[in-house]
C-alpha cells in the first residue's frame, strides 16, 4: 500500500492517494465521454463499438496517472505518487491495448480515420497537462471536442457511412464548444474572476456552437432536431449568464442532463428519419 499522503480536494473531503492517482477529477470529462460513447452506440448498436468505447473510457481514465507520471518526470523528481501513477498508468495501457486489438481485428473499414484525425486534439491536451496548464480553455476545448470523434468511429465501426460519423461529431462538437465554455463562465463567475471577459467569450462560443451544430444538417439532413436543440441550450446557457451564478455542482448536474438530451434527440433523429 502506498504511504502517499491524502490530497484534499476543492470539496474539502480527504481523497486517498490512490483516488488522486487513478480516478480524473473532471466531472464534465466523464459526462462527455459518456455522451460520445452512448451516442454511436444509439445509432449503431454492436459488439465493435462496445469495444472502442471500452476503449475510449479507458484512454480517459488513464490520463490521469499518464499526467501525474509526466509531470513529475519533467520536474525531475520521483515521488512514491510517481512509482503508483505509472504502475495504475500501465495496468490501463495494457488494458486499452486490448481493446483496440479487438476493434482493429473485427471492425470494418475506416472507423479508425476519426480517431486519427483526433489524436492531434489530444496532444495539445496533453502537452499542456504536461505543464500543469490542462485547466485552460484551449486544452480543455481540445480534449472535449476530440472525444467526439469516438461516437463517429463506434457507428461508422458497426457499418453507418463516414458521412453520418462525421455528422455526429459534428454535433458533439458544437455540444463540447457551448458546455466548456458555458461552465466556465459560471465558475469564474462564482469566483469573481474575469467575468466580464470569461461572458463575452462565453458568449461568442454560443454562437459559434449553433453555427457549427447547422452546419450537421448538410451532413445528415435528418439532424435538424439535434440542431435546433443545440440552439436551445446555447439560448439557456446565454439566459443563465445573465442571472444569478448557481454552484459548480449545479451545472454539472444541468450539463450532464443536457448532454443525455441532446444524445437522445439525436439518436432518435437519425434512426426515425
Amino acid at each position: 500500500m502506498s504511504n502517499l499522503p491524502p490530497t484534499l480536494p476543492s470539496g474539502g473531503r480527504p481523497r486517498s492517494a490512490w483516488k488522486a492517482v487513478s480516478v480524473p477529477a473532471e466531472h464534465g470529462g466523464w459526462g462527455l465521454t459518456a455522451e460520445a460513447i452512448l451516442l454511436g452506440l444509439l445509432v449503431r448498436p454492436s459488439l465493435v463499438g462496445g469495444a472502442i468505447g471500452l476503449a475510449a473510457l479507458v484512454a480517459f481514465v488513464a490520463r490521469t496517472p499518464l499526467k501525474l507520471a509526466a509531470v513529475d518526470r519533467r520536474r525531475r523528481r520521483r515521488l512514491e505518487r510517481s512509482i503508483l501513477a505509472e504502475r495504475v498508468a500501465a495496468g490501463e495501457l495494457a488494458l486499452l491495448a486490448a481493446a483496440v486489438a479487438v476493434a482493429v481485428l473485427t471492425a470494418g473499414p475506416g472507423w479508425w480515420i476519426p480517431i486519427a484525425l483526433s489524436l492531434p486534439l489530444f496532444g495539445v491536451e496533453l502537452s499542456f497537462d504536461i505543464r500543469s496548464r490542462g485547466r485552460r480553455l484551449v486544452p480543455e476545448l481540445c480534449g472535449a471536442i476530440g472525444m467526439g470523434a469516438v461516437a463517429a468511429a463506434i457507428a461508422v465501426a458497426g457499418g453507418s457511412p463516414m458521412r453520418l460519423g462525421f455528422a455526429l461529431w459534428v454535433i458533439l462538437l458544437a455540444r463540447a464548444i457551448a458546455s466548456v465554455s458555458y461552465a466556465r463562465a459560471q465558475v469564474h463567475r462564482l469566483k469573481r474572476k474575469s467575468q466580464g471577459e470569461g461572458r463575452r467569450v462565453a458568449v461568442g462560443l454560443q454562437v459559434a456552437a449553433c453555427v457549427i451544430g447547422v452546419t450537421a444538417i448538410g451532413l445528415r439532413g435528418s439532424l435538424w432536431p439535434a440542431s435546433a436543440a443545440l440552439a436551445v441550450m446555447a439560448a439557456w446557457h446565454l439566459l443563465s449568464m445573465h442571472r444569478p451564478p448557481v454552484s459548480a455542482k449545479r451545472v454539472g448536474l444541468l450539463q450532464a442532463a443536457a448532454g443525455l438530451a441532446l444524445v437522445l434527440v439525436t439518436a432518435i433523429a437519425v434512426r426515425a428519419f
